[in-house]
């Protein structure tokens, strides 16, 4: 045999309990068929010496928006202003006509919160997204091209009219005034999301949402990714309002289904469907997750994205249609109902290896914790928030709930796997990022957020590499470095379990490597 690719020199963590080092890989056709002296004495046509680098298998992010990450990319971004006059004068001064799009609004970090009369004096339309994604704000003539309904339940000022501030339901109707985005728009979002990945050592990204729901661009977005040219592997979820009555046969027992009877599993190892999306509650950010007790010094109690029976349905008939479903739930009364909702799903069509997801699983209250043990479900989460966000978050949860969010250590003890992702671009993409954190439970000011949820380093890469993959049901060619594998690596110029914990995300990605080639490559590696 003569090998496509032999990776020497290098520092191996393959995530693979039967043999977790090596120095040596051996690549043909895009997979991994030896390593060491299985394949030290094989020719190959390209040889990469990595002169003691450190190869990991390629990260794989389990949330993520490609085609979101890419458009915030070009759009005017706010993010650095302090003050609303700020904002407005960023804004006053785009020539460009129609509606005018904005990134990086945070409330948070402004003087006074933004709103629609601000925004009036831009004189064209107008839509700020929330650094969320859960809301946004809009000028005075978009809140009166919307429907009655949809600003029955939102912010308003003294005079009882609305701030502009829109969120959930209502953020939903401004998006449909604005949408659909053209395919090429969105083919050069994705592609620019998924470089974004490639950059940081992510092999695989899940983009949590196309078509529909609160973050699709167009009702055509799955073709968007079919012509896109993409550098890394992408799973799709599909939004769960694509659910259609059906008139199947009576013996398949199935009352809705996503056209066609597609459900998780089409498709391929570059571009595949994965699970149905189910929103159940808002944010942290915007206040709308679903909490059973007030946030601290605001009070309310956030909000469930839908009516209760609407969500139920779509997670008991995306269940009986064959999906695996990936369930937003962040504050811990969107959690009861999701437990409520999948624990029906599974009890009236039992069917093995479900594999159904919990996507953020912000809040989860002791109790909670041995129920999702039971269900045999798979909190995917983003530790990165609690480093960009969490002196906010513990704010708003108070000393008592801090520590129950985006847990660690209490899902590993109960066998409950943990899928790691980053949600961008809400929050920096980098796995390296997460990785610190999960390691160091401390905010981006040094606050401990949890630190009884820490998780060894080993324990934090396996979240991003063997746990997430088993997430997107891909641990059997992605995860280790093994034979049969795919040959998607991340190389890093560092260790992380050597590493100090407070500079592993500070260790550079030297390359990326995607079916045994080197898709990114800025260390210039032979190959």
């Amino acid at each position: 045999m003569i090998l496509d690719l032999k990776l020497t020199g290098g520092r191996v963590l393959t995530m693979a309990p039967d043999r977790p080092a090596a120095s040596t890989v051996g690549v043909w056709r895009g997979l991994v068929v030896g390593l060491d002296e299985e394949v030290a004495d094989l020719p190959a046509r390209r040889e990469a010496d990595l002169d003691g680098a450190v190869v990991l298998p390629g990260f794989v992010d389990a949330h993520n928006h490609l085609a979101w990450a890419g458009r915030a990319a070009r759009t005017l971004d706010i993010s650095g202003c302090a003050t609303v006059a700020d904002i407005v004068d960023l804004l006053a001064a785009d020539r460009g006509t129609g509606w005018l799009e904005v990134a990086g609004y945070d409330h948070r970090a402004l003087d006074r919160p933004l709103t629609a009369k601000d925004l009036d004096r831009i004189g064209r339309p107008v839509y700020v997204q929330d650094l969320s994604g859960h809301a946004c704000v809009v000028d005075s003539a978009t809140l009166a091209a919307l429907p009655a309904e949809a600003l029955h339940d939102v912010q308003r000022d003294e005079r009882g009219e609305p701030t502009g501030f829109l969120a959930e339901a209502a953020q939903t109707a401004v998006r449909a005034l604005r949408l659909p985005y053209s395919l090429d728009d969105v083919v050069a979002d994705i592609e620019a999301g998924a470089r974004q990945c490639l950059r940081q050592g992510v092999v695989l990204a899940a983009e949590a949402g196309v078509a529909g729901g609160l973050i699709g661009s167009t009702p055509l977005e799955v073709g968007a990714y079919q012509r896109a040219d993409l550098p890394i592997r992408v799973q799709l979820m599909v939004a769960a309002d694509q659910l259609r009555p059906v008139a199947a046969h009576r013996d398949d027992r199935l009352d809705r289904a996503v056209a066609l009877g597609l459900r998780t599993g089409l498709g391929d190892a570059k571009l595949s469907i994965g699970a149905l999306k189910v929103f159940t509650d808002g944010g942290m950010i915007a206040r709308t997750a679903a909490l059973t007790e007030p946030y601290e010094g605001i009070g309310g109690r956030g909000q469930l994205q839908d009516d209760p029976e609407v969500m139920r349905a779509s997670i008991v008939d995306g269940h009986a249609a064959g999906w695996q479903l990936a369930v937003h739930a962040i504050g811990d009364r969107a959690i009861d109902f999701a437990l409520d909702a999948l624990a029906e799903a599974v009890s009236r069509r039992p069917r093995p290896d479900a594999r159904h997801r919990i996507e953020h699983c912000g809040l989860v209250r002791p109790d909670q914790l041995d129920r999702i043990a039971e269900l045999n479900l798979i909190p995917v989460v983003q530790p990165t928030f609690l480093w960009a966000y969490g002196d906010d978050y513990s704010g708003i949860m108070g000393p008592r709930r801090a520590p129950w969010m985006y847990r660690g250590k209490s899902f590993l003890d109960r066998g409950i796997p943990i899928a790691g992702s980053s949600d961008r671009p809400v929050a920096d993409g980098s796995p390296l990022r997460a990785i610190q954190f999960m390691v160091e439970r401390l905010s981006s000011t040094g606050l401990p957020v949890g630190p009884d949820e820490r998780l060894t380093v080993e324990q934090a890469l396996s979240a991003y590499t063997a746990g997430s993959a088993y997430a997107c049901r891909r641990e059997h060619d992605l995860g280790s470095v093994a034979p049969g594998k795919r040959a998607d690596f991340a190389v890093l110029e560092a260790d992380p379990r050597t590493t100090e914990p407070s500079r592993i995300a500070d260790i550079a990605v030297l390359a990326t490597v995607v079916a045994g080639e080197f898709a990114h490559n800025p260390a210039g590696f032979p190959g």
